[in-house]
């Protein structure tokens, strides 16, 4: 993945009274993991996401009564006096999108689901007649809801996922960050072409690599093509505590030190409302007052990792920069304090070790700055190694640990297990918060394997497909254990789970 520095400046998109894109401040949201159809706990938590600073509140509506139900929750908010842009999240259901769409001030499509069938990962060859005339399918498919959006000015967000990509798109380009851009972009022609253009684009992924790459092919695309329209970032399945918010600010951070980003949300397995000052303070540290990130002058051009990358974790002692085993490092070390980029681009062919000096006493916010400044970095395998220092409260092990963690969440070393997990939402019918505590409890002395746990199916077994074992939300109360995308265990009890899985895993690797 080539690391470049990106001039994008999208054309504005009015979100009912919010202007999104152009020079405006890049916006924050959340969603709601209410059952959509409780109107009194979806009102009382969109005032909690609302009230912690977010610009946008976000509901599934998987059916037509749950979207029907957006009137009452909208009417309710308003008569609180709060007058946010309402997000409906629509997976499988046209029906649903174009109820909703008359009701709130933005509708959120998936490419992968909103037309095509579900994924069922079989390859599915098309001639070029074949493969234009399912486009010809899916563009009557849309036209009712462009027409009901054009009639309502209602915004929507073209959002796809790695996790579900249609057959036809992964047949032709496989389930690849081209894919995702790809299967943006036939949608935005189709849009396009009916003359609408209150458009915001995302590429989602639980990888931060995928998510950066699938973006800036978008970037490109829509640049070649001559249109610019917001676009939304998020890393899917990001977790909880800690690693969820590096691995969250280390995407997001990622792109918009680029200049690309509009609006944001970091999606962690916790109440919606603790994921908005996770993204303000990303905001707050990559863009400051403004509101916006200017992108780097620098092109960083020295060579990347690309094979046996391995990057180190040093410590400074007593003067001296130490590698893991303890001797002197004789790499090039480049010191700079946590305000500014590193200039490192005349250090090609050299082995770089990234050394930010940040003077801060909270761990969370040095957690989330330093992975937002950091994360690209070794995303794109571009250094060597890091060594965090910090004038502040926090030293010592806990910077060491820090950074090991920023290596996890950009895959760059992996030191424990992986957790992919999502923020729960309308869908999930099980404890995802208490299934995620579960599941790390009992795995968590388990080393180099990557487990999902996911609320529902929707990108549940595309987002599993690097993962060794899923754990994934199937009825009230059960979960189906996966071993990579195919279900062994099916409707087990939450209550024993997470015990199944372990028994799983550990029955595959006596046989090994």
């Amino acid at each position: 993945m080539g690391n470049r520095v990106v001039s994008y400046i999208s054309s504005v998109v009015w979100i009912g009274s919010v202007p999104l894109g152009g020079s405006y401040p890049v916006r924050t949201q959340s969603m709601t993991s209410t059952d959509t159809l409780d109107t009194r706990a979806s009102v009382a938590q969109c005032i909690r996401i609302i009230e912690a600073g977010a610009d946008f509140v976000r509901l599934t509506a998987q059916s037509i009564k749950e979207a029907e139900n957006l009137a009452y929750i909208k009417s309710e908010l308003r008569k609180a006096g709060f007058d946010t842009p309402l997000i409906a999240d629509i997976h499988f259901n046209p029906s649903a999108a174009e109820t909703a769409a008359r009701i709130v001030e933005k509708v959120r499509i998936n490419p992968g689901n909103y037309a095509d069938k579900r994924a069922s990962f079989t390859k599915i060859e098309f001639s070029e007649k074949e493969y234009g005339a399912e486009l010809e399918k899916i563009h009557s498919k849309l036209l009712p809801l462009i027409n009901i959006c054009h009639e309502n000015h209602t915004a929507v967000r073209i959002g796809v996922n790695h996790g579900s990509l249609s057959d036809r798109i992964m047949t032709r380009y496989g389930n690849t960050p081209e894919g995702m851009a790809v299967s943006a972009m036939e949608f935005i022609r189709i849009f396009r072409a009916e003359n609408f253009h209150r458009l915001v684009l995302s590429m989602k992924s639980s990888d931060t690599g995928v998510m950066i790459k699938a973006t800036r092919k978008l970037v490109q695309m829509m640049t070649d093509e001559g249109f610019a329209y917001p676009l939304h970032l998020g890393v899917t399945e990001a977790g909880e505590g800690e690693d969820g918010r590096i691995r969250s600010a280390a995407g997001i951070g990622a792109l918009l030190s680029e200049g690309i980003g509009d609006t944001i949300r970091v999606s962690l397995s916790e109440a919606p409302e603790r994921e908005i000052p996770v993204a303000r303070e990303i905001l707050n540290f990559l863009a400051g007052p403004a509101g916006r990130v200017s992108p780097q002058t620098e092109i960083l051009s020295f060579k990347s990792h690309e094979k046996l990358y391995r990057p180190e974790v040093l410590t400074f002692e007593n003067g001296i920069f130490k590698t893991e085993s303890g001797n002197q490092c004789n790499y090039n070390v480049i010191t700079f304090t946590s305000d500014i980029h590193p200039s490192i681009q005349d250090h090609q062919d050299e082995n770089i070790i990234l050394n930010p000096v940040f003077d801060e006493d909270d761990p969370e916010k040095l957690a989330i700055d330093s992975a937002s400044l950091l994360g690209k970095y070794f995303i794109t395998k571009q250094a060597g190694g890091i060594c965090i220092s910090n004038k502040g409260k926090v030293r010592g092990e806990k910077l060491k640990e820090l950074s090991f963690s920023i290596l996890q969440a950009t895959g760059a070393r992996i030191t424990r297990v992986v957790y992919l997990s999502c923020p729960t939402c309308g869908r999930t019918k099980f404890d995802l918060q208490e299934a995620v505590k579960k599941v790390k409890e009992v795995t968590g002395h388990l080393k180099g394997l990557k487990i999902a746990i996911m609320g529902c199916i929707v990108n549940g077994p595309g987002e599993m497909a690097d993962a060794d074992y899923g754990y994934v939300g199937a009825a009230n109360g059960r979960v189906h254990i996966y071993r990579g995308t195919v279900p062994v265990l099916k409707n087990i009890p939450q209550e024993s789970s997470a015990e199944e899985l372990l028994k799983l895993i550990e029955k595959d690797h006596a046989n090994l």
